[in-house]
């Protein structure tokens, strides 16, 4: 059950897609006066380093971020990838990219402490619990954000709807378990009847399982039911020629990882399909490396 560590991911190009989303749902929501809600089911450590073992075992950051950052589009990106790239320099002063946040410092960057902001955070792994908390101590961020070493999908039932009837709900299990897939529409359809005005964001792996395929298909029929509009959105970056290649005759392919992800918005900020469809060929000019590759973005409701 907590096999999966998002450390060997952080940066990656599912990163890219998740948080380049993430950072125009929150920036739509801050833009009005009012305060907001944002809840991550799955937190995570929070903060990652891209010089670690981890991303160091995993290379995936080479195939995401920093191959991002290194390329021309860095130097004239669309508004949307220029957003992300100026959160992300936020974190590395410096200028050398060795600090990933994740979802939940992606969020906090963006909120406001005048107008009491608030951002709930759920992480149930032993060891990333306790490092997304140190990692948030250093924030000073006060009542701001809160922390709970519970199962996110739970513990969101409580929180729903929000004292600021206006917010954001970040739904990103790690899908290790097949029944993530089932808990994921389920808590969609229970979340739209106590808050049904709210925006949720569901990542996902686009891999071969059914499950996997069926997904954004139930959260389409869900919103379709219960009239609310949504958007869908995939990048896959398909598979490197190198990691194709048998290590010798006769010998099984090597996996590929993953390739392609998508997210799933119900409630979307209505300028979010145009802003994707401006920014996601261009990142897929550059993160794109061989057969299958391609992006896809649609709405309805």
């Amino acid at each position: 059950m907590f096999s999966y560590r998002h450390g060997f991911h952080a940066g990656n190009h599912a990163d890219v897609l998740k948080h380049m989303v993430l950072i125009a749902v929150v920036k739509h929501l801050t833009a009005k006066p009012t305060p907001i809600s944002v809840v991550d089911t799955h937190a995570g450590a929070g903060l990652y380093r891209l010089d670690s073992e981890f991303a160091d075992t995993s290379g995936e950051a080479q195939d995401g971020i920093l191959k991002l950052l290194a390329s021309p589009l860095a130097a004239e990106p669309p508004p949307l990838v220029a957003d992300y790239l100026e959160l992300i320099a936020t974190f590395n002063p410096k200028g050398k990219p060795r600090i990933y946040p994740g979802s939940p410092f992606v969020s906090q960057a963006l909120l406001r402490q005048d107008v009491k902001d608030r951002l709930s955070l759920f992480e149930l792994h032993p060891t990333d619990s306790k490092s997304l908390a140190t990692h948030v101590e250093q924030l000073n961020a006060g009542r701001q954000v809160t922390i709970k070493r519970e199962d996110g999908f739970e513990g969101l039932r409580g929180l729903l709807p929000p004292v600021q009837r206006r917010g954001l709900v970040l739904i990103d299990p790690s899908y290790e378990i097949k029944n993530d897939y089932g808990r994921v529409a389920l808590c969609i359809q229970d979340s739209l009847k106590k808050f049904a005005t709210g925006t949720y964001m569901v990542w996902y792996p686009v891999i071969p399982r059914p499950e996997a395929h069926e997904l954004p298909r139930r959260l389409k029929t869900l919103s379709n039911q219960a009239g609310k509009p949504w958007l869908h959105a995939t990048l896959n970056i398909g598979q490197s020629p190198e990691r194709a290649k048998s290590l010798t005759p006769g010998e099984p392919t090597r996996r590929p990882g993953l390739t392609a992800s998508g997210v799933f918005i119900v409630n979307p900020p209505h300028t979010l399909k145009a802003a994707l469809q401006q920014a996601l060929p261009a990142v897929l000019e550059v993160l794109g490396r061989g057969r299958g590759q391609g992006q896809v973005v649609e709405a309805g409701g």
